[in-house]
């Protein structure tokens, strides 16, 4: 079952320091630019701690003699600035465990419609993917995966939220949340123009109501893959160190589950069995409207490839159109697994021969299920980047000859430019494929969905310690 829980969370004292000037995009968002930006406009801006600058002189976390040598680099600066930061106030901690209701006002990219997604922040149980309790919709990069963990570590906090998925028809949550009428008690614009706010939920009796009503919820990973794997793995760590043995999960007669707390004084509001064994989640119903998930797009560089060509070798496996531009109109139209190729001599419109296109992929990866040979981006992965254009499984995970790009305007300036040999555009994978290619086990490829907006880092700080 999935638990939740209350949590004392470190915030930023608002007497103290302007909430738009420390807050950030997710750290996997944050480009250079960004950072520099974050930089300039706080010292206690959050992207110190989440994703520091690199300096000439920092040791390796990663080598092979980093346990003996001493450390200085952004991991031990991190830990340093969130250390201080509590020292001075800066950052405090809650007098009580509370939930955090979270809503985002925003425009559509591309559009005029305006849209509120709404879900809350609290500490999430961790599961290995086999409990099925928590399910992932795409592949990790490694890379990603030991940077967080070293940051973790150092840090002993999480500083950003994942984004989780739950279904929940009745709307319980939202119910007991937001329809109270109350001003939220923090409200954000960020860069985008999206607007945040937060509630604090410290009542026990609701906090035991949102928790019993999570019970029978299975999670789906919208955004955050990463963390939440580097997480499971350092739960396990720390509960090897700490001679723990993770138990099976309670049932809900259980006289500590939260059903049977509604009632109860905050002394028996639910916890983790230890501080590692959860996470700072955002759980948002897909039931409700507010969801929005963007295309990522694809573009390659470095290949060496005749685009006439790879043309030709496409042909059998897909109806190759010429197009005046990259008109995103057209993509949008088509019902089928399609996309547009930029490249130096043009744009093409893509669509798939579905019966060639699914004899081919089982020839080449017959563990490939039928749900997913039907996703556009599997499509695109398996049949067009590694059959017909040769890289490696390999070479795309470590991000050899790849960029993953929200902007098709960013990703045609570069095959523009020269600084790649084509761009991929692509349409969004839509939630229903997401649910049913997550709930069946299945995954995508890495960066297939881009859900918009992000949820700001900084409104709420989960330290171990």
């Amino acid at each position: 079952m999935a638990r939740i829980y209350p949590f004392r969370a470190l915030r930023y004292d608002t007497q103290k320091v302007r909430m738009e000037d420390v807050v950030t995009q997710p750290y996997d968002k944050i480009t250079p630019e960004m950072q520099q930006a974050y930089y300039d406009r706080s010292k206690y801006n959050l992207v110190r701690v989440i994703l520091g600058k690199r300096e000439p002189d920092d040791t390796d976390a990663f080598g092979q003699d980093a346990a003996q040598t001493p450390q200085h680099n952004v991991y031990t600066r991190a830990a340093e600035s969130l250390a201080s930061w509590r020292r001075k106030g800066i950052l405090r901690e809650e007098a009580e465990p509370a939930l955090y209701g979270y809503s985002q006002t925003y425009t559509v990219p591309g559009s005029e419609e305006v849209r509120e997604r709404r879900g809350f922040i609290a500490l999430g149980q961790l599961y290995d993917y086999a409990e099925k309790v928590v399910y992932r919709h795409e592949q990790t990069f490694p890379k990603h995966k030991s940077d967080r963990l070293a940051l973790f570590k150092a840090t002993r906090a999480y500083c950003e939220q994942i984004y989780m998925l739950y279904s929940d028809p009745a709307f319980t949550a939202e119910s007991l949340i937001f329809e109270s009428g109350r001003p939220a008690e923090l409200e954000i614009t960020d860069e985008y123009g999206v607007v945040h706010r937060v509630w604090k939920l410290a009542d026990p009796h609701l906090i035991n109501l949102i928790a019993a009503a999570m019970q029978n919820k299975k999670l789906i990973i919208a955004d955050g893959h990463h963390r939440y794997e580097t997480s499971v793995t350092y739960m396990h760590e720390r509960a090897a160190e700490l001679g723990l043995t993770l138990s099976p999960e309670a049932t809900e007669e259980d006289e500590e589950s939260p059903s049977n707390l509604a009632d109860e004084p905050r002394s028996l509001l639910p916890k983790p069995a230890f501080p590692e064994a959860a996470m700072m989640m955002t759980f948002v119903n897909m039931d409700a409207p507010g969801i929005t998930i963007l295309p990522t797009h694809r573009v390659l560089f470095g290949l060496g490839v005749n685009y006439n060509e790879f043309i030709a070798s496409a042909g059998p496996y897909f109806e190759i159109e010429k197009l005046e531009g990259a008109d995103l109109e057209i993509l949008r139209r088509e019902d089928g697994v399609a996309f547009i190729v930029a490249a130096a001599g043009g744009f093409d419109l893509f669509r798939a021969r579905p019966e060639a296109v699914r004899e081919r992929l089982k020839q080449l990866h017959p563990e490939i299920t039928d749900r997913q040979a039907q996703l556009d981006v599997v499509q695109l992965h398996r049949l067009v980047f590694e059959d017909l254009l040769s890289l490696t499984h390999e070479s795309i995970a470590n991000l050899e000859n790849i960029r993953y790009l929200r902007s098709a305007e960013e990703a045609v300036e570069q095959v523009r430019s020269g600084a790649a040999d084509m761009a991929f555009l692509i349409k969004p994978v839509t939630l229903d494929q997401l649910r049913d290619i997550s709930l069946s086990g299945d995954v995508m490829p890495q960066k297939s969905t881009d859900f918009y907006p992000k949820l700001l880092s900084g409104l709420a700080i989960y330290a171990l310690d």
